[in-house]
């Protein structure tokens, strides 16, 4: 990630939840992000097969209320921090058995926006004073989320 890419994801996480993330955290936020997409797109994947379709479509992924409302929250704090062209870039995934459709993969930067705003408020509800999120925290919140997509 480049020097303003580190910056606009460092501003993101102040701005989401008043947290102070650091470079150390760009490689835990990677593989965080990367591995709930592809457990989204898997769940998405069964969803087309048992429907008799080729494709995953939008309508496919497991998109929860909760995660829906994280999505409306991104968008809203993407405009004052443009992060949305660096996810992008964090939006690859090991090949699917179905192959995602183009409107669907034109979701990946929402839906990892609203995944890093739901992880970013994760952080305060199991931590409410942690300012500088430490492995534990990061241990914690991707055992919820483990759990829950």
């Amino acid at each position: 990630m480049t020097v303003t890419g580190v910056s606009k994801f460092e501003r993101f996480f102040r701005a989401a939840a008043g947290l102070d993330v650091d470079k150390s955290d760009l490689r835990r936020y990677g593989d965080f992000v990367g591995a709930k997409l592809y457990d989204l797109l898997v769940v998405g994947q069964a969803s087309a097969k048992a429907n008799g379709r080729d494709t995953v479509e939008p309508w496919d992924l497991p998109i929860t209320k909760g995660l829906q409302e994280s999505i409306h929250r991104f968008r809203r704090l993407d405009e004052e921090v443009e992060l949305k062209p660096i996810l992008e870039q964090l939006a690859a995934h090991p090949p699917l058995d179905r192959t995602p459709t183009q409107e669907t993969e034109e979701r990946y930067p929402e839906i990892i926006g609203g995944l890093s705003v739901a992880l970013a408020e994760t952080f305060k509800i199991i931590s409410p004073d942690v300012k500088n999120p430490q492995t534990s925290h990061w241990d914690g919140a991707t055992a919820v989320f483990d759990r829950l997509l």
